[in-house]
């Protein structure tokens, strides 16, 4: 499977390069914290070989020994994986849910610099989301200026031209996630072209297009609001980089065309699959875009600073979205979060692991309705946006995965087929 090829080969992978990262630094290192730096970078590196070790010789997972404060809710989701009645007890590195050791991997990652002052703030990824800004700089720049030439004549649009501009701008964000540095174990993944271009030749690779039905909710809450009522979106990211550019495209967009009064961004509170967006990675984004030498960068960047300052954008990031456990236990082990998401109007689901996160990671048939699969998560009316990069795929028309399946095997994993999925809720 698609999975254990993930965990014998590109995990370890992703491992040497943390490793490899760290021994780079280690001059920086000294030069902040003197020999404290040098030891904590030593101790990080013995730490992380130590668990690339375990991983590759499918030694047992074993409970997390720090104090962070997540650490007692995953050694109890441990003792649930040994207490499955069909598991074979004791869980190890390839014979345990992919989605649980995947995610268990990089919260030991975070483990190995959070335990070892002064570098418990250094993120390992860091470098590489930053490569994929600047290496994606061209597609920025068109997305940008496309998106700067529309908003001259925003109010002149009639509803069907903003019809197809939401439905054009959410393509923008569905493609901008196959820039995602963990699927290609950290090799470059950005964005060299502008990807306005293409959107016409790819929609027959859009194996689910509930586009119509985003649009339809938000005009319909646009039409039926009241003084009082704001039309709030949330957005739960994925990647920083060129895909996280594309978002924050698609949110000013609904806020200029007043399809939503607010929008609520929720991304991960420590560094995440190779390249998932941090709060760093959020503000280093609007920063380096406001700063750039090219007149339209500049102007989204400081239009978004403003947005962020005026309170109509907000970011927000949960311990939640870092835990191994699947969306349909929110309720229950983050009860607050749950409740902050049944105040919107719409949640725009980024990218594989919020897929994999909403379907519980199963084999299931592809033709299992979407809704079934979210099994009673419906905090709000929700809809998903990904590029395929897993085998796990729901709510497709009967015989559609079987007949693209004769003909490209690897469909499910290949980043080329996308979904926007939409769940009405309840």
């Amino acid at each position: 499977s698609f999975a254990y090829f993930t965990i014998k080969d590109r995990l370890p992978q992703i491992l040497t390069r943390v490793i490899d990262t760290l021994h780079r630094h280690k001059n920086e290192f000294f030069e902040e914290h003197g020999e404290k730096g040098v030891e904590a970078e030593k101790r990080a590196i013995s730490f992380l070989s130590k668990l690339r070790n375990e991983l590759q010789t499918d030694k047992p997972v074993t409970p997390l020994e720090d104090e962070l404060p997540d650490a007692a809710l995953w050694n109890q989701y441990l003792d649930y994986q040994r207490n499955l009645p069909n598991g074979s007890g004791e869980p190890s590195w390839f014979q345990s849910p992919w989605l649980y050791v995947e995610c268990y991997m990089y919260r030991r990652i975070h483990a190995a610099l959070a335990q070892n002052p002064p570098i418990d703030n250094f993120d390992v990824f860091k470098e590489g989301k930053a490569q994929n800004f600047f290496e994606s700089q061209e597609a920025i720049i068109a997305l940008c200026t496309y998106f700067q030439e529309l908003l001259k004549n925003i109010k002149d649009l009639d509803e069907k031209q903003l019809q197809e501009e939401l439905l054009k701008l959410l393509q923008v964000s569905l493609w901008g996630n196959k820039c995602d540095l963990s699927f290609s174990a950290g090799e470059d993944s950005s964005q060299k072209s502008s990807p306005l271009q293409s959107l016409e030749n790819m929609i027959p690779y859009i194996l689910v297009n509930d586009m119509e039905k985003v649009w339809s909710l938000l005009v319909n809450a646009k039409k039926n609001r009241t003084e009082r009522s704001n039309i709030r979106v949330d957005i739960i990211l994925d990647n920083a980089g060129f895909e996280l550019v594309s978002d924050l495209v698609l949110a000013d967009f609904l806020l200029s065309s007043k399809l939503a009064d607010e929008v609520y961004f929720h991304g991960k509170s420590i560094p995440w699959y190779v390249s998932d967006t941090t709060k760093h990675d959020f503000n280093w984004t609007i920063k380096q875009l406001g700063s750039a030498n090219h007149m339209w960068m500049s102007r989204c960047g400081i239009n978004w600073e403003g947005n962020l300052k005026k309170g109509v954008w907000v970011f927000r990031d949960h311990m939640f979205w870092t835990l191994p456990h699947d969306f349909s236990s929110m309720s229950e082990v983050a009860p607050d979060l749950y409740a902050e998401l049944q105040k919107s109007n719409l949640l725009l689901f980024k990218g594989d692991l919020n897929y994999r996160k909403l379907t519980g990671d199963r084999k299931w048939e592809y033709s299992f309705p979407f809704h079934q699969a979210l099994n009673k998560f419906h905090p709000a009316p929700l809809c998903s946006l990904r590029t395929l990069k897993s085998d796990t795929q729901v709510g497709l028309k009967p015989g559609q995965g079987e007949q693209i399946q004769g003909s490209e095997p690897e469909w499910m994993v290949s980043g080329k087929y996308g979904v926007v999925q939409f769940d009405a809720g309840l």
